[in-house]
């Protein structure tokens, strides 16, 4: 079975900017956006991926994540899934050791940024960077899947 383990942070200022080793543009939306479910398209530059993920148990919950044909993911978009689609850039910061992802959110989410690190095990420690705030791990709140739906406003 396919399992992610991550934890979610806001964060606090642009400097890992400084630090980013590059980025990616991503537009995804949701089919599904139940609590024990959640089917999402997405379009990262020029790759596209149907991900279906299982209900959170902590940091953990199932996933399984598929390449699909990219013309196919933006007809699934503009017609299968719950609008409006998320749109964001995702930086890439190695920080002693770990892989961080920072979501940049823009159109009706922007000015929202939140880290994202996947880990091997719930009790692995690893070393925060400056620039990571709050810990919204378990907050569904910051779940992506609920972020099209205003729940922050």
């Amino acid at each position: 079975m396919g399992k992610e383990i991550e934890h979610k942070y806001l964060v606090n200022d642009t400097s890992f900017l400084d630090l980013a080793s590059g980025h990616s543009v991503i537009k995804q939306g949701y089919i599904c956006r139940e609590k024990e479910r959640t089917v999402r398209v997405r379009l990262c530059d020029e790759k596209a991926f149907l991900t279906i993920k299982g209900k959170n148990q902590g940091d953990t919950r199932a996933e399984y994540e598929y390449p699909i044909p990219y013309d196919d993911a933006q007809i699934l978009i503009k017609t299968l899934c719950i609008q409006p689609v998320i749109d964001k850039i995702r930086y890439f910061v190695d920080y002693h050791g770990n892989r961080w992802e920072i979501d940049v959110f823009r159109g009706q989410l922007d000015g929202l940024i939140v880290a994202e690190i996947e880990i091997p095990a719930s009790d692995y420690t690893y070393d925060i960077p400056p620039f990571i705030g709050r810990n919204v791990t378990g907050d569904p709140r910051y779940y992506n899947s609920n972020l099209i739906s205003g729940i922050l406003s």
